[in-house]
């Protein structure tokens, strides 16, 4: 007996392989012969930074090894190393392994590319790992390159990569009024879509300035849904360093508005909060300056709070947007509007949620409140979906 279900075993051990193989995610970078036959006599810029690798290589490196005429690099925020602070001006330098420009498109001057920038290349190649929340900025970087893409006539592709955050949406839809660096599109905060997803639908409901259209070409992922939970295997920004943080960003992230730290400064970015005056908790800690996050809020202060890294992956996926961790520093600290500062409307993109929790409302009655958001915008995002819901 033994004999026959070890039989069985091997027997079934290739099928399994198999399986798993089959539903390993192949980038859009991956595809070079896709690709490749559309950069052939063109001038090339990327935009991208140290997420862009194809293996162990960065796609620069693979276009230079295969003489591409690479011309420029466009940068996001934290710099094409990756390692700048959130929000800190980056300047433009020469790549000093490769000698190719890259060009900032955060060094606090301009974040729209110039014209002399535009006509240095024929294609843009967008190859960046996004983790799919309103506020985090690459996607507004791009979509800013698709405008002066569409302006001057140049064609982008878009080497597509998972959303670690794609299997669901939440958030209300952003509010135009509170447009900015931290929320460009009308879309919820939670979006669920892809870079390239996002780029059709940017196109197709004419979000660009003057009914601009941008030429994209999306080179898709294979063996990817919306219903993949794809691990990034670099971590896509400073204060982003694993899951726990990328799948806790869209509730930890409000902490951003108010006076409460969110643990920058610390070894779990995203998966703390605390503040000096909170009571009656066990658990503390310090903000320090580190690489990444060389001022953080609250620096040196001991901060008394909620450490969420215990959480399992499973019950912040159930969870979604979780204002509960928020309702609970802001009754704690009994400081009235004093908690919040201006850009907490700026993260959540409407002004009834910070009335709702002065009005000492519930996470889950605020939670209902968007449902019609979600509803909508599932709707009408459905003709851009590139991958199986």
């Amino acid at each position: 007996m033994k004999g026959i279900i070890l039989f069985l075993y091997l027997l079934g051990c290739p099928l399994l392989l198999s399986a798993q193989q089959e539903t390993h995610v192949i980038m859009g970078d991956e595809q070079t012969s896709k690709y490749f036959p559309l950069l052939k006599d063109k001038r090339i810029a990327i935009f991208s930074n140290h997420t862009g690798m194809i293996g162990d290589k960065h796609i620069l490196d693979v276009l230079l090894e295969k003489k591409f005429d690479v011309v420029a690099i466009f940068s996001p925020e934290h710099g094409f190393r990756g390692d700048a602070d959130a929000g800190e001006h980056v300047s433009s330098m020469v790549d000093p392994k490769t000698g190719v420009p890259i060009l900032s498109l955060y060094d606090g001057q301009s974040s729209r590319p110039s014209e002399v920038s535009m006509r240095m290349f024929d294609v843009l190649i967008v190859d960046i790992q996004d983790v799919g929340l309103r506020f985090y900025t690459y996607y507004i970087s791009m979509c800013r390159l698709m405008d002066a893409c569409a302006e001057y006539g140049r064609k982008m592709i878009i080497l597509d990569r998972p959303n670690p955050n794609g299997f669901y949406v939440d958030g209300p839809l952003l509010d135009m009024k509170y447009k900015s660096n931290v929320g460009w599109l009308p879309i919820p905060v939670v979006h669920g879509m892809t870079l390239g997803e996002l780029a059709g639908m940017i196109n197709g409901e004419g979000w660009l300035p003057n009914g601009r259209v941008c030429d994209i070409e999306v080179i898709t992922c294979l063996n990817y849904t919306h219903r993949t939970k794809y691990r990034l295997p670099v971590a896509p920004s400073p204060n982003l360093p694993n899951m726990k943080s990328v799948y806790l960003y869209p509730s930890i992230c409000f902490f951003e508005g108010t006076v409460v730290s969110l643990g920058r400064g610390t070894s779990l970015p995203f998966q703390v909060y605390g503040h000096p005056a909170m009571k009656g908790y066990d658990y503390s800690f310090t903000p320090h300056s580190v690489p990444g996050a060389k001022n953080p809020p609250l620096l040196g202060k001991m901060c008394y709070g909620v450490n969420l890294s215990h959480l399992s992956e499973r019950q912040i996926w159930r969870n979604g947007i979780d204002l509960s961790y928020l309702i609970d520093a802001y009754r704690n600290l009994n400081m009235d509007d004093k908690f919040f500062t201006s850009y907490f409307e700026l993260l959540i993109g409407t002004d009834y949620v910070r009335k709702m929790i002065e009005a000492d409302k519930s996470a889950e009655v605020i939670k209902a409140a968007w449902q019609d958001d979600v509803a909508k915008f599932k709707k009408q995002r459905k003709p851009y979906l590139l991958y199986e819901e």
